[in-house]
């Protein structure tokens, strides 16, 4: 094997670009681009075959600040050029990063259509239940009465679920993250990295100026035991202090049962990533307080890619057909000369 195949040791520093980070200090963006950097060294794929493309958010600048390929693009509509680059390039690694404003309000058509197409996408959303960049305003993911600058009195809209709505786009990976949960995190990145289709992860993501403490049921000491639970494909499902805490499927309902009132390990629910009724379940336990908000791979389905399909359907016309002059079809045959 000649040098030029095999691909160089990257680190951390390689994917550190020389731009300043301008996010605000304490922002928990700062923790998932560290995430990323760290991990995209142990992905296997050299740095130029990277791309990063984003929309419109304070999460959207993140292609400034990894030193791979990269488009900045506008708001909501990062989906249709990562589509586009993927399409051109089908070998590149094409990772898009957005924000619970850009991915669920503007840009929500363009986020279902990527998911149900099943292009072979990283799709990283920054949730931090507010839109930053713009100083504030109450976002699709804020919960019924949010009081910011644009709702004064209260937000009277339901918000978004975006599990939810990935699982009813069609997505084959849907997993959520938080970015004070570093080590899980990075392994969530790793796993959407080896999964072959549209993979979605919902970033819990804190915004100390404008949100600060949204997520804090889960990341603070005394509750994160009891308000998160990490799921793994295989395991009963359990949390609480020490594990003390089991969740049972009941009918088409989770009950939490404490070990302490006779209950085992064994009565618990295993989790199947494979079982989309059980992903939708879990998807819905964010918005019920009695019930921990679940961490993990929620969902995961393999089906062919949009891009493999589009080179087999390219290569089928090719065979059939074989090579055409592209004149004569831009000719056709209803064509003729003025003299």
């Amino acid at each position: 094997m000649s040098d030029e195949n095999i691909a160089p040791i990257l680190k951390k520093k390689d994917f550190v670009s020389g731009q300043d980070v301008k996010w605000c200090p304490g922002c928990g963006d700062y923790a998932i681009l560290a995430q990323v950097q760290k991990v995209f060294p142990s992905l296997g794929i050299k740095k130029e075959d990277f791309l990063v493309v984003s929309g419109i958010g304070c999460s959207s600048r993140f292609p400034y600040y990894m030193n791979t390929f990269g488009f900045h693009t506008i708001h909501g509509r990062a989906p249709a050029v990562a589509s586009g680059a993927k399409l051109a390039n089908p070998s590149l690694s094409v990772w898009m990063v957005t924000g619970d404003g850009d991915a669920m309000s503007i840009g929500g058509n363009h986020f279902i259509h990527i998911l149900r197409r099943n292009l072979n996408i990283k799709i990283l959303m920054f949730n931090n239940k507010i839109y930053g960049l713009t100083k504030g305003q109450y976002s699709p993911t804020s919960e019924l009465g949010k009081v910011t600058k644009s709702t004064p009195m209260g937000s009277l809209d339901y918000p978004f679920n975006p599990s939810s709505l990935a699982l009813g786009a069609g997505a084959t990976f849907v997993g959520r993250s938080l970015d004070r949960e570093t080590k899980h995190l990075a392994e969530m990145v790793g796993l959407a990295n080896s999964h072959e289709g549209a993979s979605f992860i919902d970033i819990y993501q804190n915004c100390n100026i404008f949100n600060d403490g949204a997520h804090s049921a889960y990341t603070d000491r005394e509750t994160k035991h009891d308000t998160l639970i990490k799921l793994v494909n295989g395991e009963p499902m359990i949390f609480g202090d020490g594990g003390s805490k089991i969740l049972k499927l009941e009918g088409s309902k989770f009950k939490v049962l404490k070990l302490e009132d006779g209950f085992s390990t064994d009565d618990a629910t295993i989790h199947d990533y494979n079982d989309k009724n059980l992903a939708f379940l879990l998807s819905e336990m964010t918005v019920n307080e009695e019930l921990p908000t679940p961490i993990g791979i929620l969902y995961k389905e393999e089906k062919p890619t949009y891009e493999n399909m589009m080179m087999d359907q390219l290569d089928n016309a090719l065979n059939k057909q074989g090579k055409v002059d592209i004149q004569s079809i831009i000719s056709g045959t209803n064509t003729w000369e003025v003299s």
